[in-house]
C-alpha cells in the first residue's frame, strides 16, 4: 500500500482520543470503537514488522470488545490498552534479545557494534518506563478525570512527552561514540 495511506491512517490514530470527545455528540461509542476496529485492520494490512502485527491486533480485539460494550468508559481505556501492549511489546524484546531498539537500528546499522547494543537495550528499558508512567496516567485519566482532562492528556501532553523522550534520545544518539 502507497506510504501515505500509512501515513494517513497513523494520523488519523493519533487522532483518535479527539474524535472519541468530539464523536460522542453524535453517535453511540459503538461506531466510534467501530471506526476504530477499521483503522486497525488497515494497520494490520499495512504492518510489515511481527510487533506491528502483535499490537494492531490487540488493538483489534480491544475495538471489538468496545463494540460490544457501548460504553463510554471503554473507550477511555484505548490510551492505557495502547501502553499496555506495547511494554509488552518492547518488554518481551528485553527478555529475548535482540531487543526491538536494537532491530530498528540494525535497519539503518546493520553492524551495530557492542555499545551500540548495549545503548538500544537501555533506550528500550528507557521506553518500558515510559509506558509505564503514561499507561498509569492513561488509566487514572480514564477512571477518575473529567472527559477533558483525558482528552487533553492522552490526545496532547502523552504525545509531547513521546515528542520530547524521541527528541532527547536522538540528541544522545547523535553523540553516542559508538555512532561514529
Amino acid at each position: 500500500m502507497p506510504r501515505w495511506f500509512n501515513a494517513a491512517v497513523g494520523l488519523l490514530m493519533l487522532l483518535y482520543p479527539a474524535a472519541v470527545y468530539f464523536g460522542l455528540r453524535y453517535l453511540e461509542p459503538r461506531w466510534i470503537a467501530a471506526a476504530l476496529a477499521g483503522l486497525l485492520a488497515a494497520r494490520l494490512a499495512l504492518a510489515g514488522q511481527r510487533w506491528m502485527r502483535q499490537a494492531a491486533w490487540a488493538g483489534l480485539a480491544f475495538a471489538a470488545f468496545a463494540v460490544w460494550s457501548n460504553q463510554v468508559l471503554t473507550l477511555r481505556f484505548y490510551p492505557f490498552a495502547v501502553n499496555a501492549a506495547m511494554l509488552a511489546i518492547f518488554g518481551v524484546s528485553l527478555l529475548r534479545p535482540p531487543s526491538l531498539i536494537e532491530r530498528l537500528a540494525r535497519l539503518q546499522t546493520p553492524d551495530l557494534p557492542a555499545a551500540g547494543v548495549i545503548y538500544t537495550r537501555r533506550v528500550t528499558v528507557l521506553w518500558c518506563g515510559f509506558f509505564v508512567l503514561n499507561g498509569t496516567a492513561a488509566l487514572v485519566t480514564a477512571l477518575y478525570a473529567s472527559f477533558e482532562v483525558w482528552s487533553l492528556y492522552n490526545g496532547l501532553i502523552a504525545y509531547l512527552l513521546m515528542g520530547l523522550l524521541l527528541l532527547g534520545e536522538y540528541g544522545v544518539r547523535r553523540r553516542a561514540a559508538w555512532r561514529g
